[in-house]
């Protein structure tokens, strides 16, 4: 089972690679949903943004791939690489849920802001990016929880 939830990860964390990557390669469909920073910052820096969107998609296939090579044995020692995908793991489940409630709270009117609000931002946030990193986190939490039994001993810190 560790293996579904470690493929499930790669799925998502290739999902927000792929928007990052075509993003940065200059394309525009849902960047509205990241925020009006985002639109403006690839209108009026392109290369800047492409650049950093380039260096920001390469980060998240590695974060996607890695945990599959390392259930492989591709990765040694296989201790570190494990401490490492669990502490993203906590990252993509804490971020993704509090950007999740805090999208929801803005949406919903629990918190209000002074300057109004991003609605499709907001919504992005809500519905689609958020809760992409936070089911990331889950399924690679599950993975490398699944994988000290399913994949043997080499994956108990050996």
């Amino acid at each position: 089972m560790g293996a579904f939830w470690l493929r499930a990860a790669c799925v998502a964390g290739c999902v927000h690679a792929g928007f990052s990557l075509y993003w940065a390669l200059g394309g525009d469909w849902l960047l509205p949903t990241v925020g009006q920073w985002a639109v403006r910052l690839a209108e009026e820096r392109p290369v800047q943004a492409g650049l950093t969107l380039a260096v920001v998609a390469v980060v998240k296939l590695l974060g996607a791939l890695l945990p599959l090579w390392w259930a492989a044995g591709r990765l040694a020692p296989r201790r570190a690489w494990r401490w490492l995908f669990t502490a993203g793991a906590v990252v993509l489940v804490v971020y993704g849920g509090l950007n999740v409630a805090v999208a929801w709270a803005v949406l919903t009117g629990v918190i209000h802001t002074p300057d109004g609000i991003d609605r499709t931002a907001q919504l992005g946030h809500a519905t689609l990016w958020d809760p992409l990193f936070l089911v990331w986190g889950i399924c690679l939490a599950l993975g490398l929880r699944a994988a000290r039994t399913s994949f043997g001993p080499a994956t108990r810190g050996h």
